[in-house]
């Protein structure tokens, strides 16, 4: 037992001393999960760790990280996303492999050997661009979503890899019982179309398994009320669904990921976010430091200048591809930076792919060696072009087209922070009243539009205290927060109720929880951006079920009456430190609320609609 512990020990100790110093110098934290497994890879040959074995287990980090990534798609979301996955991901590996099997034919290789070489080089790291993207706020970006396009495509492309390059095999190995000798599975033994059936079934038993399965299973474990087993649950589904798919010869990442789709519309969608995500992180950063451990240092030296000169090589040219095809999808420029130099390198299903070709006699395993290194070193240098993107590619773009931020010279009473498709209207409204307001946005292009129409703004970061200064903050009597950047609009708000309490805040809250924030932090004007328009929405269907516009108009002011009073009863019962689902004073004040607001507005409703049934009757 001692050795595991001392493993385990010795891996804790690393990343714990070499993330937080890494993210402390802004180099993030899986550059130091990298820089920490190359710290103790001497320590680990002592204690005759095998890394790769380490690694294999590690994965399955990623196969929970797609899993989590599922929960946040909707079917109808991914659907939407099929042009950029064929176009984007498929333009990427297609083109990738091409160029990469014609450098290899050019530098000797035979045609088999180059494809094989172009497979493995084509895909990129799904564990480091995808932790690397939620860490910096830029999945969702136009450069985010482009880059998550592509990687799911590579994880299905892995699929006809392997059913593929045993093809390309070249030796009387790749042809005799040890062909699948890399990668045992079920469907070996099957022809075509039973594989086919066999994969489809597979398939559909997770999408069937999803949709009907697991609630009552989850009804089930939560009878317990046992916190640790809905976490087991969780786990058994996602590890369940990934030895299923690694049986039929599937990727386990692209099955769990199937999962979480189907498992995005589910009330218990939250509850699995929270309860896997300590395990999602705690193995990509095993996985990491495994990575960085695995570089075997002395066939470096012996080949340092070819393998930089390879690495260097392989990352401009996937870098060329990706920019290409994100020009053609039209990816807007700063984020077409981030979608080339984000999946410049290769990934980890490169050693995947590296060690099957060798069990199937593809790639010679001299060759092979050193493939392992450029994988390795690419995924190395990852987290330096993020951070050269973050230093270098946003502020010079930034430069370009916006500008510095401008010299506030003119100070009101009013401040609107944001000119967008709220912060307009609410400008408009007050200078209709006489009220000259200092506008402070962070878009050129929005204010230079503004300034047509014979209105005037300044340019910057509103949430910036000293250009809240410049604008006379001390002095207002009204700050209008209407930036659409959720935890910018809790900064400022915190920012301002602390330092200016004679000031009043208006600020824009993005849903129902936000607002709860918004209160936690001491805002009491608090305005949700699509509440307005649900309220005429709900007032035009009762129109259109044939109420009049007075009864809707009724009916309408009576729910918001109700659903402020609702707010103001359980905004202080919510824990803003808490998320959502473990506000347990919250949800019991709610309950007990809604329970007696509820059925007092259902009585109104039924008063105004039956008065208004009466005067109709009484009408002659």
């Amino acid at each position: 037992m001692s050795d595991p512990l001392l493993l385990g020990f010795v891996l804790l100790v690393a990343g714990i001393i070499a993330v937080p110093i890494a993210t402390r110098l802004g180099l993030g934290s899986v550059l130091g999960y990298l820089i920490a497994g190359m710290c103790i890879s001497p320590i680990l040959a002592l204690l005759h760790v095998d890394v790769m074995q380490l690694q294999h287990f590690a994965e399955f980090g990623v196969v929970i990280m797609l899993f989590l990534v599922g929960l946040e798609l909707e079917p109808k979301v991914l659907w939407a996303m099929r042009g950029r996955l064929l176009g984007l991901g498929g333009g990427q590996v297609v083109g990738t492999v091409v160029l990469v099997a014609g450098v290899a034919m050019a530098l000797g290789q035979t045609w088999q050997i180059s494809l094989a070489i172009g497979c493995v080089l084509s895909l990129s790291s799904t564990a480091i661009v995808l932790q690397t993207l939620n860490e910096k706020g830029l999945l969702k970006s136009d450069g985010g979503q482009a880059s998550f396009a592509v990687l799911l495509f590579q994880d299905i492309a892995v699929i006809p890899m392997l059913a593929l390059l045993p093809i390309l095999a070249v030796t009387e190995v790749a042809s005799g019982a040890d062909a699948h000798g890399a990668g045992t599975n079920f469907v070996d033994g099957l022809n075509g179309w039973q594989a086919t059936l066999v994969t489809l079934a597979a398939i559909g038993a997770v999408v069937f398994g999803g949709n009907y399965l697991t609630r009552p299973l989850f009804r089930f474990v939560a009878s317990a009320g046992l916190r640790e087993l809905f976490t087991a649950t969780a786990l058994l589904i996602v590890t369940g669904i990934a030895v299923l798919m690694a049986t039929v010869g599937l990727s386990p990442a692209l099955g769990t990921f199937l999962a979480g789709v189907v498992l995005a519309n589910s009330e218990y969608r939250h509850e699995l976010e929270s309860d896997i995500d300590p395990f999602r992180g705690l193995l990509l950063g095993l996985f990491f430091i495994t990575v960085g451990a695995g570089i075997n240092f002395t066939l470096l030296g012996e080949n340092l200048a070819t393998i930089l000169c390879l690495t260097a090589g392989i990352m401009i040219l996937k870098a060329v591809v990706l920019y290409g095809l994100g020009f053609a999808a039209k990816v807007p420029a700063g984020h077409r930076w981030l979608f080339a130099l984000g999946l410049a390198q290769a990934g980890e299903f490169g050693f995947v792919l590296l060690s099957f070709t060798v069990g199937n006699g593809i790639i010679p395993k001299p060759i092979a060696d050193q493939l392992l290194l450029v994988v390795a070193l690419s995924m190395l240098l990852t987290p330096l072009l993020f951070i050269f993107f973050e230093r270098v590619i946003t502020p010079a773009y930034a430069r370009g087209q916006e500008r510095e931020p401008d010299t506030i010279t003119e100070q009101s009473h009013i401040i609107i922070a944001g000119h967008g498709r709220v912060g307009g209207i609410v400008n408009q409204m007050l200078r209709r009243g006489g009220h000259n307001a200092t506008v402070i946005d962070y878009s050129s292009r929005q204010l230079d539009l503004i300034r047509k129409f014979g209105m005037h703004g300044y340019f910057g970061d509103a949430s910036r205290p000293d250009l809240l200064h410049a604008a006379g903050i001390m002095k207002a009597k009204l700050l209008i927060i209407t930036i659409d950047d959720r935890e910018q609009i809790n900064t400022m708000v915190e920012y301002a109720q602390h330092n200016y309490p004679h000031l009043h805040v208006i600020a824009r809250a993005v849903d129902r929880s936000h607002v709860y924030e918004l209160w936690g932090r001491g805002c009491r004007d608090i305005i949700r951006e699509t509440y307005d328009s649900s309220l005429r929405i709900g007032r035009s269907a009762y129109e259109a079920l044939g109420c009049t516009k007075d009864q809707a108009a009724r009916i309408s002011a009576a729910f918001h009456r109700t659903d402020n009073a609702v707010m103001v009863e359980t905004a202080n019962a919510f824990d803003i430190t808490l998320p959502m689902h473990e506000n347990d004073a919250y949800i019991a004040k709610v309950l007990e609320t809604v329970s007696a607001n509820g059925a007092e507005l259902e009585t109104v409703i039924a008063t105004i609609l039956a008065e208004d049934k009466l005067d109709a009757q009484a009408t002659p």
